[in-house]
């Protein structure tokens, strides 16, 4: 007998706002299955208004409004029994923040919950990563953001610790990431990974997808520090225009890339890691599971 439950995820993030359909595959004596339905990215940068000028403004609140009627016209004929919205980095500095969730909630009936830096990476770290996690190994899972970026180190199949930092692609764009924050990032992830002999990066976020995508190697091969670097030269060599029009790159990730792709290349280089292993995960597949499981 197979059951297939809808569930929807609704990631509201600093650089772009995804939802994400997914069936949930039901079999007697077997694990279920998470199946992606659809997957709509629109690309309304809230991290810009937020973390240069505080609030968001009504340009993007009237199109944030549109994108959410149009999440539940999509979840409507989907047929979509469970959603979870979550708002992250953008959301949580936003002084009008409240005023806009309750504006959503009242003209396209979506419920938003605004959710700390602990909770985004628990709820990515609940995503499929135990399938990835050998027992004999430490890794470090590094989540990229616009606003922020969360690190979870994790050895012998447990999770040893975990932060959230105020270092996100949008914030680096607009020069916002003061030298102390990477002091501080360099820090933590030393002093954390010291005592580990050998420690392997986990990669999530859609700019290390991106580069992955780029390599062209199958889902389960690791990409290299060698690689990510020379990837890193390269995509600085090129203009704005150019990994538009050269990389086939959208416009909102074109400027974003290069950025992300630091935070990997540092994250690497203070733990030692010599690969990054990207699965196809992010904060919208572990909402749909972190609910299949009741765990949100």
């Amino acid at each position: 007998m197979i059951k297939i439950k809808k569930y929807a995820a609704i990631d509201i993030g600093s650089n772009a706002m995804r939802l994400l359909i997914s069936n949930v595959v039901e079999q007697e004596g077997k694990e279920p299955q998470f199946n992606k339905s659809s997957l709509v990215r629109v690309p309304i940068r809230l991290g810009q208004d937020a973390f240069t000028v505080g609030e968001i403004s009504e340009e993007n609140i009237d199109r944030m409004v549109d994108a959410m009627k149009a999440f539940y016209l999509l979840m409507k004929v989907h047929k979509v029994e469970r959603y979870m919205a979550f708002a992250t980095s953008a959301m949580r500095e936003a002084y009008n923040a409240k005023e806009v969730v309750g504006l959503i909630k009242k003209k396209a009936d979506i419920k938003i919950e605004i959710i700390d830096g602990k909770k985004e990476a628990a709820i990515i770290a609940s995503t499929d990563l135990h399938h990835l996690l050998r027992t004999d190994q430490t890794y470090l899972f590094v989540d990229v953001g616009g606003g922020s970026t969360e690190f979870t180190l994790f050895s012998d199949g447990k999770m040893i610790n975990s932060r959230s930092f105020k270092a996100g692609t949008v914030r680096l764009l607009n020069n916002m990431v003061h030298d102390v924050v990477w002091d501080e990032i360099e820090k933590w992830i030393r002093t954390n990974t010291k005592d580990y002999e050998e420690v392997t990066l986990i990669g999530s976020g859609g700019n290390i997808n991106k580069l992955f995508k780029m390599s062209g190697k199958q889902q389960e091969k690791p990409l290299s520090y060698i690689y990510i670097n020379s990837q890193y030269a390269f995509l600085n060599s090129l203009t704005y225009e150019q990994r538009i029009a050269e990389l086939g790159l959208n416009s909102d990730r074109a400027d974003v890339i290069i950025h992300a792709t630091r935070i990997y290349l540092n994250a690497m280089k203070w733990s030692g890691a010599r690969q990054i292993y990207v699965p196809k995960i992010g904060l919208s597949d572990g909402i749909v599971k972190a609910m299949y499981y009741g765990k949100i």
